[in-house]
């Protein structure tokens, strides 16, 4: 593929609202994406073991701050600055509740960023141990989101 075709598929995404771009041309192909690549993050029970200090996390749920000691399990964080969603739409039913068990790749909510809608999926597979953010609250890049037991 020319470089020239290329410098301007760069340009046509950056110019517009999609988030990512394959095309194929014979047996050449190109992936542009500003999508980032989702962290891995430890637990908050590990990130302790790493630290001498105490680690605490917010709740915005409940408002209070809760000591990293009671707070076991993988967390699931936002990659993204947006709103949180646990649905699509309000017709369907949340995509994840308290018990509920997940595997890996199950998507466990959505967070909508420039009107454009993106699915977090888990990396872990486990029981929904707790939902930290209330449906359409606007969540932080790194935000805790659930906890997986």
């Amino acid at each position: 593929m020319d470089i020239h075709k290329i410098k301007k598929l760069i340009k046509l995404v950056e110019m517009s609202d999609i988030s990512e771009l394959k095309i194929s041309e014979g047996k050449d192909s190109i992936y542009i994406s500003r999508i980032k690549p989702i962290p891995t993050y430890l637990s908050i029970e590990k990130e302790c073991e790493l630290s001498t200090e105490k680690k605490t996390v917010f709740s915005k749920k409940t408002n209070n701050i809760l000591p990293s000691e009671s707070i076991t399990g993988h967390i699931i964080r936002s990659p993204i600055v947006g709103t949180f969603y646990k649905k699509l739409s309000p017709n369907e039913k949340d995509l994840i509740t308290i018990g509920k068990n997940i595997k890996i790749g199950d998507v466990v909510c959505f967070i909508e960023a420039m009107k454009m809608m993106n699915q977090i999926e888990t990396d872990q597979a486990g029981t929904i141990k707790a939902i930290l953010v209330e449906n359409g609250q606007p969540v932080e890049y790194n935000e805790p989101l659930v906890i997986i037991e």
